[in-house]
Formats: C-alpha cells, structure tokens, sequence
C-alpha cells in the first residue's frame, strides 16, 4: 500500500495545498480569511511547505505596500494529485459515489 505523505496528512497543510491548487494563487491574507487561521499557524505550515517545493511565493514591488502571493510548484502538485490517489486507494468510492464497503465490490449487491 502506499503510504500518505506525511507533509500533506496534516489537516490545515491538506486545506491549503487543495485551495492553492483550486485557486492558482492566493495572499497571505485571502489564504488566512479562507481557511480561518491564525497568523503564525498558517505562516509555520506555509514555512514547510515552501521548505518542501511544494509551494512557492513571489513578492511584487510597487505603490503602497509590497504584497505576496503563493502558489502550487509542479513538485507540489504532483504531490497532492499522488496523495488524493492514495487516499482514493484507502477508500474505495463505487459508481454512485458511495463508499464501498469493505470486502464487497462495487456493483456487486450481495445477493
């Protein structure tokens, strides 16, 4: 069986992977009203993720304020489609959309 990425099993590190790879990209700020966090919970988890690859952040210069935003690498999303896999694999969803049973196969009613 393949093993969960540990990086990507934490809940709020697995919040912010999908909503990054759903959104494109995203400020500190959008990220921290969307996924309701404190400031230095996001920023430790933006920190490993960055650490990892598999987040990348680009700070624009202009007028006013400088503003950052981050964004999914190629390693990142590769790792998030590998980890959505192995979930997939732990619980298998039939053509209803319905969990699988353990043991019993999709389709198969048991009668």
């Amino acid at each position: 069986m393949e093993a969960l990425d540990p990086l990507l099993h934490q809940p709020l590190r697995t919040q912010l992977a999908a909503f990054l790879a759903g959104a494109g990209e995203a400020s500190f700020s959008e990220l921290k009203r969307s996924l309701e966090v404190s400031d230095g919970n996001l920023e430790s988890h933006l920190k490993k993720l960055i650490a990892a690859d598999y987040v990348s952040l680009q700070r624009s210069e202009g007028p006013g304020r400088a503003q950052t935003r981050y964004s999914m690498t190629p390693t990142g999303l590769a790792a998030l489609q590998r980890y959505i896999q192995a979930l997939q694999k732990l619980l298998p969803i039939g053509a209803d959309g319905l969990a699988t049973p353990p043991g019993r196969l999709a389709g198969n009613t048991g009668t």
